[in-house]
């Protein structure tokens, strides 16, 4: 549950994969173009129809990682296209791109706009930023110039919901975890958030425009755009 605070936001922290950009489930239409696939080849949806995807059942229930999910998506599909992959940089590089732009959350700009306007800070994150998009990937994305973090376990090696890795982002950007508040699209991660003291705003990939609606309400926004 999202724990309520009197003082007012000051910064906000994004998840980046399904929170900031959309979720490789979301754009199974472009994969197949992107890799010559017959429409309709990939059927398993994660957290859409969680009945389609035995593995994604397994990384919700701790049995296997994030990492380990996305490690055999990568290896299932080079497989489809008779490529040997073993970083999932190698997938999404392949099939987003140079235009890593489109599929960037249309909501998510519209709360940065906002938030940048009333003068809060940002910053992301993640597990596997550059571990999974490849170091390439932020110079596509202008927006993150504007942020004043980013810490990534790509280098740090902790993984939330590790305590340490939220602390080192409030580190980064001076904050107490009380003036920040923080967005994921996993559980175990909105509930290591919400150990430290962050004010944690649980993402919904399949209503990202609610989602975003409670972000900015958390963040003192108006949660139908503008500043409250």
């Amino acid at each position: 549950m999202t724990e309520t605070h009197a003082l007012p936001a000051k910064a906000i922290i994004f998840d980046f994969g399904g929170v900031i950009s959309r979720t490789l489930f979301e754009t199974h239409p472009l994969t197949e173009a992107s890799l010559g696939l017959p429409s309709g080849s990939l059927t398993w949806m994660g957290p859409f129809d969680p009945a389609t995807d035995p593995l994604w059942r397994d990384m919700q229930a701790d049995v296997i990682s994030e990492r380990d999910y996305w490690y055999a998506r990568t290896r299932e599909l080079g497989g489809l296209v008779g490529k040997e992959w073993t970083e999932f940089s190698d997938f999404v590089k392949a099939v987003r791109g140079d235009a890593p732009a489109e599929v960037i959350r249309p909501e998510f700009l519209q709360t940065v706009e906002e938030a940048l306007a009333a003068g809060l800070r940002l910053a992301v994150l993640s597990n596997e930023l550059d571990l999974f998009y490849g170091a390439d990937f932020r110079t596509k994305l202008p927006f993150l110039a504007q942020f004043d973090a980013i810490v990534d376990a790509t280098y740090t090696g902790i993984l939330k919901p590790d305590p340490r890795a939220y602390e080192t982002c409030l580190a980064e950007l001076g904050l107490t975890a009380g003036e920040c508040v923080f967005v994921d699209d996993q559980d175990r991660n909105i509930k290591g958030a919400e150990k430290v003291g962050l004010r944690a705003v649980a993402f919904d990939v399949t209503r990202p425009a609610e989602s975003y609606a409670r972000v900015r309400a958390a963040a003192g926004l108006n949660p139908t755009g503008g500043t409250a």
